[in-house]
């Protein structure tokens, strides 16, 4: 156990940064962001059941080179919760909305899980708006029914009964290092899964863990092989979700893709180590 207390504050004691709400298409979006406008845009979208403070670690070395944005999508954190399908091009759309809403044409967008899923949608459809991409051990080419149905077990758990030792073991599924997730990450996401409703909005996110709505939102190899962005292929070594072989498979369907390996770390790569991720993810956005 740490002798010091570990805090999304301290993350970002060194950081300028800004949280706040846009409206994205009527879709009121929180946001945290560092860096400023006068920089190239990058967008940072979280996974299933995430939130922004899943880039807390990022923000200050990113904002160094970027306007770096991060969003609560529809039905997560602390932004709305409408009453729609949940598949991804539902999140396509909010994101789409919120690069309209910062006043940009394209940006640079790195997701993680979901969040990966979703920027490679856009990367496909939408090959105007994403410049340099990035799939952070990403959703969209696989589905294992154990890991789909221990990811809803968790999620529903903690949902429910959003107590700090359900909320712990939902995100102690993210790390390799258990021991990463501190009490101040479980109280910013208890806080989140304590709203009201929200049990009856995860039902609505988990669509994606059943096998017939997961499928219909998957890419081909043939949609692979179309997705023309510069991209980075970040996997780890024991990302709880696929394997590394699995990530590097995506990485040979891509046309123009890079292919990297973080050791020692789950499904959190970009908190479990930000030093590591940081160096990698800067590299590759910034051509070096």
């Amino acid at each position: 156990m740490s002798a010091f207390h570990n805090s999304v504050w301290s993350d970002l004691t060194t950081v300028s940064f800004t949280q706040g709400y846009l409206d994205a298409d009527g879709i009121r979006t929180r946001f945290i962001s560092s860096g400023t406008p006068d920089k190239p845009l990058l967008l940072l979208i979280h996974g299933t059941g995430g939130h922004a403070e899943a880039y807390s670690r990022n923000f200050a070395s990113h904002g160094e080179h970027f306007w770096t944005v991060a969003v609560d999508l529809i039905g997560h954190g602390w932004s709305d919760k409408p009453d729609c399908a949940y598949e991804i091009p539902d999140y396509g759309a909010h994101v789409l909305a919120v690069l309209k809403a910062l006043g940009r044409d394209k940006a640079h967008i790195s997701g993680e899980s979901l969040g990966g899923w979703v920027a490679a949608w856009l990367a496909l459809h939408h090959q105007d708006k994403v410049d340099r991409l990035v799939l952070n051990t990403a959703g969209g080419w696989t589905a294992h029914p154990e890991v789909m149905a221990r990811i809803k077990l968790l999620s529903m758990e903690a949902a429910r009964d959003p107590n700090p030792a359900r909320i712990r073991s939902r995100l102690e599924f993210l790390m390799h290092d258990v021991t990463k997730v501190n009490d101040d990450l479980v109280e910013t996401r208890r806080a989140i899964y304590a709203q009201p409703g929200f049990p009856e909005v995860m039902e609505k996110v988990l669509c994606l863990q059943d096998m017939d709505t997961r499928r219909r939102n998957m890419f081909s190899d043939a949609d692979t092989g179309r997705i023309a962005a510069p991209a980075l292929v970040l996997w780890t070594s024991h990302d709880p979700t696929a394997s590394p072989a699995e990530g590097k498979r995506i990485a040979d369907l891509l046309p123009n893709a890079r292919y990297e390996v973080m050791n020692g770390c789950g499904h959190w790569p970009q908190f479990e180590d930000p030093a590591k991720f940081n160096q990698i993810h800067l590299d590759f956005l910034l051509g070096r």
